[in-house]
């Protein structure tokens, strides 16, 4: 037998962006990216829909202290064209770096994201700074203090459900004993109803007697009719 499960489809008050810090000092280029394009499309959590915008807003911190494994430093190069003849742009990546930090990461995660109109509003949530400070510590702290009050609601919820067995049991028996009062009622009404049937159907069958016995009556007088023919008989043989 197929089991058809109702596929999960968010509504849009439903969902909670938070706001994610990432300290991009001493880590790798590709790693770090992944990981941001992961909380920017909110596959880390179990509401993720790839139609809807469900991840977080993410600040990535000391972009200018990311690294790259290899020989990408020397080699690894952005290009720019703007489609006219002679307009190519080569940087390499360590005049990028020097100029441009934050340019780095950004195109690193714009690699990685959805490429649509989704995938340019998940980026805007991208905020990339070279240095450690930042101007989103009221959004940080108001995301942090929600989780801490959803777990705090989660424990709270737990303790209750394990302080509180018995009176949960109290009450299962109470149902219990007022099934019982109705089944035995149940059983009453039917040992009622199976003593007064026979009453009934022998009550019924006197007029069923009755009207045998009116139908007989006619049946008698037939006899009465067959005495004209007789004398029309005689009468014949007379003559």
């Amino acid at each position: 037998m197929v089991t058809k499960l109702k596929q999960y489809n968010p509504k849009a008050f439903e969902i909670v962006n938070d706001w994610k810090v990432v300290d991009a000092d001493g880590q790798v280029l590709g790693r770090l990216a992944s990981q941001v394009a992961m909380y920017l499309m909110g596959k880390h959590k179990p509401t993720y829909v790839p139609h809807m915008l469900t991840g977080d807003f993410v600040v990535v911190l000391n972009a200018s202290k990311i690294k790259v494994t290899g020989l990408k430093a020397e080699q690894k190069i952005y290009k720019r064209y703007s489609q006219y003849p002679g307009t190519l742009k080569e940087i390499p990546y360590a005049r990028m770096q020097e100029r441009q930090p934050t340019r780095i990461i950004e195109l690193a995660v714009k690699g990685m994201l959805p490429k649509n109109k989704l995938g340019r509003q998940m980026m805007t949530r991208l905020k990339i700074y070279a240095g450690a400070e930042h101007p989103h510590e009221a959004q940080i702290l108001g995301s942090d203090r929600r989780e801490e009050r959803e777990a705090a609601a989660e424990a709270k919820a737990e303790a209750a459900v394990k302080a509180a067995p018995k009176p949960a049991a109290k009450k299962a028996s109470a149902p219990k004993a007022e099934a019982a009062a109705v089944a035995t009622e149940v059983a009453e009404t039917a040992e009622a109803a199976t003593k007064k049937a026979p009453a009934k159907k022998t009550a019924a069958k006197k007029p069923a007697a009755k009207k045998t016995t009116a139908a007989k009556k006619p049946a008698a007088k037939k006899p009465a009719a067959k005495k004209p023919a007789a004398k029309a008989s005689s009468d014949s043989g007379e003559k």
